[in-house]
């Protein structure tokens, strides 16, 4: 009997190392990293990300927030690197992660982590000011190829997403970007509001910018730049692609984790991702800041910044912003 339950007990003991070696939760609080102060885009998906891991109790040791602002969020990808293999702290990124390593703010690029999951997208609005003749898609576009440095576009920094999004349009439609009249903002939305008071011309606006002046007679939409029309109450404007233009962009958050993590971690941090993702809570966020969920992991999230690190490093060479 007692080798009967000495047998039993060995079972017992391989089945649980077998089970704690193909999962893993995380023993410790969770620490969600943020390189920017509080209150911005970025971290409000950080804070919304915080209350649903805790709400459904994905995260049963706690979550916290962790603002690291500075340097364009290098700062923060320097605190991430340093806790290699360690799942506990993961980071909401976007695509600084390409451009600070490219214009040699930063040492680190995606590739100096473990990229998790791509969340969402907030794609670009093309505002323009309503004394212009430009009330389309196409009448921009005729208008930047006659002369392209008579439309003053106003983005939120030089090498920004907005800078981005209106260089590669250029580059869509046959010119190149550094022929750009490009005037830089403290942010997005006094781009914005230059533009609907008539100081300049156009702004690629994200979506949730956007909206509440869809209505004012100062300012009109001409075009977004998503795969597919957005919803309400977006769902008149046209994407570029039906105005004859291959652009689609649009800044986008995602959960990047230290360099060499676990394979279970990895799996952990995924599937609590993907749950979350799925909840209403989440969805009505998403809907309230007219994002779209554009859920990716694994190689094909790795294959899409590979691409996107590309795209991004050749915009900037040509702007002069790197070598």
């Amino acid at each position: 009997m007692k080798y009967v339950h000495a047998v039993l007990a060995a079972g017992l003991l391989s089945l649980s190392a077998c089970a704690w070696a193909q999962g893993w939760t995380p023993p410790r609080t969770i620490e969600i990293v943020v390189g920017y102060a509080p209150g911005g885009g970025v971290d409000r998906t950080a804070r919304l990300l915080e209350r649903l891991l805790a709400a459904h109790k994905l995260a049963g040791n706690g979550v916290s927030v962790a603002n690291k602002p500075g340097g364009n969020t290098t700062i923060a990808y320097y605190y991430l690197s340093q806790r290699p293999a360690d799942g506990h702290t993961v980071l909401v990124y976007g695509p600084t992660v390409f451009t600070t390593h490219i214009t040699g703010a930063s040492p680190l690029t995606y590739s100096d982590f473990t990229p998790v999951a791509k969340l969402f997208s907030e794609y670009h609005v093309y505002m323009v000011a309503a004394h212009t003749p430009v009330k389309t898609g196409k009448d921009l576009v005729a208008r930047m190829k006659s002369d392209v440095r008579q439309v003053s576009i106003g983005v939120s920094a030089i090498g920004s997403p907005g800078h981005l999004s209106v260089g590669l349009l250029n580059k869509a439609i046959g010119g190149t970007a550094k022929d750009l009249k490009i005037i830089a903002y403290k942010g997005s939305a006094d781009a914005l509001t230059s533009v609907l008071g008539g100081h300049i011309e156009l702004t690629p606006a994200p979506a949730n910018l956007a909206a509440p002046h869809l209505a004012n007679a100062q300012v009109r939409a001409v075009a977004v730049a998503s795969p597919q029309r957005l919803g309400a109450p977006f769902a008149a404007i046209p994407t570029w692609r039906e105005q004859g233009v291959d652009l689609v962009y649009g800044p986008w958050r995602g959960i990047l984790a230290p360099k060499n993590l676990p394979a279970a971690q990895l799996a952990w941090w995924e599937s609590a991702l993907r749950k979350i993702a799925a909840t209403t809570d989440w969805k009505s966020d998403m809907e309230k800041i007219y994002a779209v969920d554009d859920f990716v992991t694994g190689a094909q999230l790795l294959k899409d910044m590979q691409k996107e690190y590309a795209e991004t490093r050749a915009l900037l060479v040509e702007l002069g912003m790197a070598k």
